[in-house]
């Protein structure tokens, strides 16, 4: 669904299972932190919302968004999460950089989903301009941080 049709901070609380027994990682480019800053924020806040204990929410940043597949990776070898969540953003530029970092991107976390034991959760904003991403990160279409906070909490109780 296209998100000018869905707010992304919009579910139903009482279909999300409590999360005060799970166990969070995330990993956030620091690429356009103004962006993941606030993707973070939207996470964590909506899982402390739902009963993670904020010392069951483990952040690690990497340096920008292909790094994440990576970071990914390391968190669910090596960190006994319940839900991996990878956040980053990238705004299309002047050349082709742009499609390849969101094909790798997309096609690591896909790779990760089909071979490891716990879900990976796709928080990477794709969008044309500042603008889209700002709508997107606790503007006016919502957080996607918020979302996926939702869908990691859903995914670990799969």
């Amino acid at each position: 669904m296209a998100t000018e049709l869905h707010h992304l901070s919009d579910y139903d609380p009482k279909a999300v299972p409590d999360a005060s027994n799970m166990y969070f990682g995330i990993v956030v480019a620091e690429w356009n932190p103004e962006i993941t800053g606030a993707l973070l924020d939207g996470a964590v806040s909506t899982l402390k919302k739902h009963g993670t204990l904020p010392e069951n929410i483990h952040v690690k940043t990497v340096p920008g968004s292909f790094e994440l597949i990576y970071g990914a990776h390391q968190m669910v070898l090596h960190g006994g999460y319940d839900a991996v969540i990878i956040l980053g953003s990238v705004i299309r530029g002047e050349t082709p950089h742009f499609d390849y970092i969101c094909q790798g991107v997309t096609e690591g976390i896909a790779r990760l989903n089909a071979t490891q034991e716990i879900p990976v959760i796709y928080g990477l904003l794709t969008t044309n301009d500042l603008q889209q991403a700002q709508d997107r990160s606790g503007g006016r279409l919502g957080n996607k941080g918020d979302e996926c906070a939702i869908v990691a909490i859903k995914m670990a109780k799969f």
